[in-house]
């Protein structure tokens, strides 16, 4: 079972100002492409598994900003570690119809 869930928000800043949707489109295929659970929402992306593992993603969801063209990144994180075990599902599914 996962220890962690991160929710993480990635503002890219550019030259140009030029709109950031692409470039978050490509920091949540980082996400994709690891391989880990995760749930888009409106302001933020919410991955589900180790602690080591999600802050390496979020690592490589900063540098792909900066080789598309980023000339810096804000990334706010929030973090539940759980070393017992801890999935989305757990917290949210009183919510669910």
């Amino acid at each position: 079972m996962a220890n962690s869930l991160i929710s993480v928000q990635i503002i890219p800043k550019t030259e140009t100002y030029e709109d950031v949707i692409p470039f978050v489109d490509a920091a949540i295929a980082v996400i994709d492409t690891s391989g880990v659970k995760y749930e888009v929402h409106p302001l933020e992306t919410t991955m589900e598994g180790e602690l080591t593992t999600l802050l390496q993603i979020i690592e490589k969801m900063n540098a792909k900003m900066i080789e598309l063209g980023a000339i810096n990144v804000i990334t706010q994180v929030k973090i539940l570690y759980q070393p017992s075990g801890i999935t989305m599902d757990t917290l949210t599914e009183k919510y669910k119809g």
